[in-house]
């Protein structure tokens, strides 16, 4: 019988759910905690896992196992006692119901088809040797022999594993021993189960141990089958959900050395098994090692490739995702986890050289957010790319994904199907609790559902319908705007401006009072270069070009809206050539001038000057500072501040009256 629950198979079919958005959304994904002790599991849920919308956690097998420090020690059991380094019974049960309390279940990793190899004594105090284990005896193993032919289905089934004493899963008694264990951890709570090895047990026995489980667990079969082999991945199915573990093969392949443009339709149409009996995964713990299948996996150890691989996974309508949370094993494909706790009272013992703590990456927790609040439309629209390494996807009026992996910005209008708007992209950002504001970057979809992409080289953007952003209309009248201001700099200097409507001016001559709300008398903005390295930071959540500094989630480092250095021609002498067009700074078309020219690229909303103009002036950040009193003739008022025109080019000097206004 097929053990699912409910929220998976509504998630695979792509049924509609009910409910409110943003953390409240259905959740889709589930992440392998892989050596996390139960405690530091518990916090992990209260403090993470819950609050982000994971399904679940799978966790390591939990059962006393060998007394040695490898990982693979978890993998090795002695008997059925909750006693392992994970932890004790007690600490188990309450893992598994203060997870359960926040919305996040507990998967557990089953070794169901082999016992320890050797002898010894286990984590729990059992001794063990010559197939004599506290729940068996040598009558409930197969006769001893090695698998040498993974094309012979007798041998994968019947004979040991390297080494490990083979149960046979065919006998009543084995069957209902590893059925109670299994209904021991389902009358805790645990919500489903990865059962370990199932291609070396036939599927008829896994069947008849999953009829004697009590309740309905969700169950997942690890079967390695990349085709070749004697035993398939589709024989299983009808137990429950698979390992489709060609995709983590074919991600890896695409990623590292393919064209993103050949995966519009990744899944079925690669000869997968169908998506709503796959779980799927950028890489697992095996194969992360080598181990287990390997092929060309991308891993922690690839930074932001790895980062745009899960991206993608969460974003495409293919299977139930696993996400992987592993440690630094430092080249050593044995060891086992570090010695210091994840939770190291009060330290969170992540991203370093101990655990590094994958799902809480922002691209991963964020692409997490996208899917749940995407799933009630499980299909692909609006598919874009460049033929190579640029793409870009909706999922109806649910949500807009892109991913760059060019060493070059992408810079492209695109068409989606999402209303008009300004969304918060969730790989860098979250919506605020009234919905008012992003901490991070502010994508905007225009009227007739495009978006002006401009994505940094291996950078990515997700928005979805429920991460919009509340109360800031789309403006009615956004044109490109760009300024120029000549400013002789050194290196670690940066240019930033503040500006917009003079406040007195405003009440005046206006109506408005801008001492109640800065915004009012400030342009809103949106920024077209973020392909700089240094200054995208700044400008991640600036939204205005306003008088007051940074904005709400905005880098405390800005002083303002962040400019780029720019040139007319790439001086030699500087080295390899660098543009705006690819890099964020250096030799741009539009400076006809010369150098240190500092450039601000926005779109701006034109509806919100003067008559076109608007304010602005400059500040040096580590040099001259803020520029003086500036005298600018032919402007709609007096003022001591530059004088620009929206939709229009301008160019200034530092500390002059002087300007030059031209079209695009």
């Amino acid at each position: 019988m097929i053990k699912i629950n409910k929220t998976l198979s509504t998630i695979a079919l792509g049924c509609a759910f009910l409910g409110s958005p943003i953390v409240q959304a259905e959740p889709t994904t589930f992440v392998h905690l892989f050596e996390w002790n139960w405690q530091d599991v518990a916090k992990e849920c209260e403090t993470f896992l819950g609050p982000k919308g994971f399904a679940a956690v799978q966790v390591s097998p939990p059962n006393e196992h060998i007394s040695t420090s490898q990982w693979w020690a978890r993998y090795q059991p002695v008997s059925y006692q909750l006693e392992s380094r994970g932890g004790t019974r007690a600490e188990f049960i309450d893992m598994v119901q203060r997870c359960d309390a926040v919305g996040v279940g507990i998967y557990v990793d089953a070794i169901i088809n082999h016992m320890a190899a050797g002898s010894g004594t286990g984590t729990a105090g059992s001794t063990f040797g010559n197939k004599n284990y506290p729940n068996y005896s040598p009558q409930d193993f197969h006769t001893t022999c090695s698998i040498d032919n993974y094309g012979d289905r007798y041998q994968v089934q019947n004979c040991e594993l390297v080494g490990l004493a083979d149960l046979d899963t065919d006998a009543v008694y084995v069957q209902d021993t590893i059925a109670a264990f299994m209904s021991d951890l389902t009358n805790i709570g645990v919500k489903g189960f990865r059962l370990d090895a199932s291609k070396h047990m036939p599927t008829g026995y896994i069947s008849a141990i999953l009829s004697k489980v009590s309740g309905t667990p969700l169950i997942f079969q690890e079967v390695i089958d990349q085709g070749g082999e004697a035993i398939s991945a589709a024989e299983y199915v009808s137990n429950g959900l698979v390992t489709e573990f060609k995709y983590s093969v074919e991600i890896g392949n695409t990623f590292r050395n393919g064209n993103l443009a050949w995966l519009s339709n990744f899944g079925e149409g690669w000869g997968f098994m169908p998506s709503y009996q796959a779980v799927v995964f950028v890489d697992n713990h095996d194969n992360q090692r080598g181990h287990g299948g390997g092929g060309n996996v991308i891993t922690y150890e690839d930074g932001r490739l790895y980062d745009l691989a899960n991206v993608f996974m969460l974003a495409y309508p293919y299977g139930y995702p696993k996400i992987m949370s592993s440690y630094d094993f430092k080249g050593d494909t044995d060891v086992g986890g570090p010695s210091v706790p994840v939770h190291n009272n009060g330290t969170l013992e992540c991203f370093a050289d101990n655990w590094k703590c994958e799902h809480r990456y922002s691209y991963m927790s964020g692409g997490v957010d996208f899917r749940n609040n995407t799933a009630s439309n499980f299909a692909t629209s609006d598919w874009w790319d460049n033929g190579a390494n640029q793409i870009a996807f909706g999922r109806g009026t649910q949500g807009f994904v892109a991913i760059n992996k060019e060493t070059f910005g992408l810079n492209a209008n695109v068409g989606t199907s999402m209303s008009e708007g300004r969304y918060c992209n969730v790989l860098k950002g979250e919506l605020s609790g009234d919905k008012q504001s992003c901490s991070g970057e502010v994508i905007t979809v225009q009227s007739d559902g495009s978006i002006n992409l401009n994505v940094p080289a291996y950078d990515a953007v997700a928005i979805h319908h429920n991460a919009k952003i509340a109360g800031i209309l789309p403006p009615d009248d956004m044109q490109r705007t760009v300024v120029f201001i000549q400013a002789q700099t050194q290196s670690g200097q940066d240019m930033f401006v503040r500006g917009g409507l003079d406040h007195n001016y405003a009440a005046s001559n206006l109506g408005l009072s801008c001492t109640a709300s800065n915004y009012v008398c400030s342009m809103p903005i949106s920024h077209n270069n973020l392909n700089n390295a240094t200054t995208t930071p700044w400008k991640l959540n600036d939204n205005f070009l306003d008088w007051y500094g940074i904005e709400s989630g905005q880098s405390a480092q800005a002083e303002g809206t962040a400019l780029d250095w720019t040139t007319d021609v790439w001086p030699a002498a500087y080295g390899p050539l660098k543009t705006v067009a690819n890099d964020g700074f250096g030799q741009e078309p539009l400076n006809t001038w010369g150098p240190h020219h500092w450039m601000l690229d926005v779109d701006m909303d034109c509806s919100k000057t003067v008559n076109g103009w608007f304010e602005l002036k400059a500040y040096v950040k580590n040099g001259q500072g803020w520029e003086g009193d500036i005298q600018q003739s032919n402007t709609p008022y007096s003022s001591n501040n530059h004088f620009a025109q929206c939709g229009k080019i301008n160019k200034f000097d530092f500390n002059s009256g002087a300007v030059q206004i031209r079209d695009f």
